[in-house]
């Protein structure tokens, strides 16, 4: 199994959806069960994140987006019945900003 085949295999376990965005804000990565909840699915990949959300979320994106860039790991932009989202950092091994990751949670109880 390729190093590549291993992490996707890893980040599909995961089981919520997940995805990643690089610093110019571009889909690159959603694993299986984010294709299944994000709409249009496999057209999200090479698309910027700010065609999928409304005015307010991208302001947030880009607050949050800035935070990483000056350290911060992670935080927390929505929570409410539906499901809790984070963004979170993805850094290399020299400290410096990838990216970062959508993820969410739905409640326990699936509603």
């Amino acid at each position: 199994m390729s190093r590549e085949a291993l992490f996707e295999a890893f980040i599909d376990s995961i089981g919520q959806p997940f995805m990643f965005v690089d610093n110019d804000h571009m889909i690159r990565y959603v694993n299986g069960p984010g294709l299944e909840y994000y709409r249009p699915g496999e057209e999200l990949t090479g698309r910027s994140i700010f065609d999928f959300h409304n005015e307010n979320s991208c302001r947030i994106i880009r607050e949050v987006h800035a935070a990483l860039q000056a350290g911060e790991e992670e935080r927390m932009i929505t929570d409410n019945q539906k499901h809790r989202a984070w963004m979170r950092a993805v850094r290399a091994l020299d400290g410096s900003l990838l990216g970062y990751f959508e993820r969410y949670e739905r409640p326990a109880d699936g509603n």
